[in-house]
């Protein structure tokens, strides 16, 4: 999922992000009492394959004027799975963009 903000011509993209974040607090509140932790994790722009294609997304979009490595997302999934105590989080990778 991408980072929180969407753009109104996707409702249905927008219900989905929603979606799969009521379900990581869903199963937050639902498991805590067995020790297992479940959150989120909203990457904004990601420089990948994917990004090349497009020419009208451009890391001026970002507020840190780039766009997030892969590393730097796996390393937030690295710090979550070591930590049993997040839980029912969504943590937002993405350079600021959410403060747009």
């Amino acid at each position: 999922m991408t980072s929180v903000p969407s753009s109104p011509c996707f409702s249905n993209y927008a219900a989905s992000k929603a979606g799969l974040i009521g379900l990581a607090h869903y199963y937050a509140a639902a498991l805590a009492k067995e020790g297992i932790t479940s959150n989120a994790i909203a990457p904004a722009l990601i420089e990948t394959e994917m990004l090349k294609g497009n020419p009208a997304i451009k890391p001026t979009l970002i507020p840190l004027g780039r766009f997030g490595q892969t590393d730097e997302v796996s390393s937030v999934v690295v710090m979550l799975a070591g930590n049993g105590y997040i839980t029912g989080q969504t943590i937002n990778v993405n350079g600021g963009w959410y403060m747009c």
